[in-house]
């Protein structure tokens, strides 16, 4: 089994090292041919140049004894008869055996060729150039050779571009190694973060870089994850607490109508025991019903859909008995994006909430207002004094006498109507009116297009 990093970091700094080490042997290997190729090219020409100038002079009779030479050593020119023997050379040639052992033919008179002699370190390579003078059987030949350079022969050059190719590769796996480890360096401390974070201490956040990359677009998904990961348990928190503070009342009263029917059964009215029973249990249903909704909302992936509020006031308005009478004044086509059964639950709340406290009229309006569609929910009751405006949308509260005559529900209407508000985008609030009390419902206006739909009851 095949062994890899479990380091990005090392990982990337292999693959970086290897790559590297590839993409620069091969420009070496590259750069080593076209180094020798051009060498040798260069001395080949100087070499030609000196055979061909002498295999001339033979033939036209005008070589001198000794050869000149006009390359300072550079060329050795030997003429050799068949045999071996020199019978000619240039000043640095003299005394010398036959440079090479190749005698052209005389169909290839002309022959050019390297050879090399010797073991390393003493190893030397001759760019050579024999050129048959005559296609006689006792032709003689003429040799020019020149000696590579040293660097090209004992591999000094393959050295040193082998050290370049090590050296760049170390250089990239570096540079990667060092660029890599700041990259990750805020991974690791959104890593350590997150490790540290427990369920009961969801208040933390991890490091959120600045800019628009990768890394700092985690880091914000990340405290968002947490900033919702934080609201559900603080939801399900709040559930705990208000359902243990809110049900010991009518457990409570429950429990102790149905001890005292137990302990005095000849002196209890079975039917008025039965009946208060069933009170106190539509209570605790409701109010568990409440709870459940109110830890649900904004949690689940509800699908929206855009909904003309005019037309879902008008549904649900129709579908109720309303003691005081109702006013409306609507604007058709005041569209917005949302789940249909929690907008009918919300208005429903307040509309609820209205007759409770009306005198003698309700009014409920649908408008646009700054971009946004308002509704607004208005009794002919009493009102709501100043300071209460914002205490109404607690959980469980209920107001003085003057604001809870009849039989008022759990407390939580309004909670939940705020709620929904929220998790759509938008807001509610106890706004200031001459008489009576005044909701108003703030929420963007739908961009899609398409038939708006009203729902259908909570």
């Amino acid at each position: 089994m095949r062994m890899r990093p479990r380091s990005i970091r090392a990982r990337d700094t292999l693959i970086a090292a290897v790559i590297a080490a590839l993409v620069f042997g091969i420009t070496a290997a590259v750069v080593d041919l076209a180094v020798r190729g051009a060498v040798r090219t260069d001395r080949l020409q100087e070499t030609q140049a000196g055979a061909r100038r002498v295999s001339g002079a033979l033939r036209d009779g005008t070589l001198k004894r000794v050869i000149p030479d006009d390359t300072r050593g550079r060329v050795l020119i030997q003429v050799v008869e068949p045999g071996g023997l020199v019978t000619n050379a240039t000043p640095a040639a003299a005394g010398r055996p036959p440079v090479s052992g190749v005698w052209p033919s005389s169909n290839q008179r002309i022959r050019d060729f390297t050879e090399c002699h010797g073991s390393w370190p003493k190893r030397e390579c001759l760019v050579i150039e024999a050129i048959r003078v005559s296609t006689t059987p006792d032709s003689v030949v003429v040799y020019a050779s020149q000696q590579m350079p040293s660097y090209l022969v004992d591999g000094v050059l393959e050295a040193v571009l082998g050290t370049g190719v090590l050296l760049f590769a170390g250089s990239s796996a570096w540079i990667t190694w060092q660029v890599v480890g700041r990259t990750l360096g805020p991974v690791e401390a959104i890593r350590a973060q997150l490790a540290e974070i427990s369920a009961t201490d969801l208040s933390r956040r991890v490091p959120q870089p600045s800019g628009q990359d990768e890394i700092a677009q985690l880091a914000r998904t990340a405290n968002a994850t947490l900033d919702r990961l934080e609201g559900s348990v603080g939801r399900q928190r709040q559930f705990a607490a208000d359902a243990s503070h809110e049900l010991r009342t009518p457990i409570a009263a429950l429990r102790a109508n149905l001890e005292d029917a137990a302990a005095h059964p000849d002196d209890t009215d079975l039917r008025e025991v039965v009946g208060s029973a069933l009170r106190d249990t539509d209570r605790l249903e409701s109010i568990v019903t409440d709870l459940l909704l109110l830890t649900r909302i904004g949690t689940a992936g509800t699908a929206r859909e855009p909904v003309d509020l005019s037309m879902l006031v008008k549904t649900e308005v129709a579908r109720r008995s309303f003691t005081p009478k109702i006013v409306t004044e609507l604007t058709p086509g005041v569209t917005v994006l949302g789940v249909p059964t929690q907008l009918v639950r919300l208005l429903g709340n307040l509309l609820d909430n209205a007759e409770r406290y009306a005198d003698s009229s309700i009014t409920v309006r649908v408008t646009r207002e700054d971009g946004q569609a308002l509704l607004t929910v208005t009794d002919d009751g009493v009102g709501i004094a100043p300071a209460d405006r914002e205490r109404v949308f607690e959980r469980f509260t209920r107001l003085d006498a003057a604001r809870s005559r009849g039989a008022g529900g759990a407390g939580l209407g309004l909670a939940i109507a705020r709620e929904i508000a929220g998790a759509h985008g938008g807001t509610i609030r106890a706004e200031p009116h001459p008489s009576g009390a005044c909701f108003a419902l703030r929420l963007p206006l739908s961009t899609e297009k398409g038939r708006p739909k009203t729902g259908g009851p909570a």
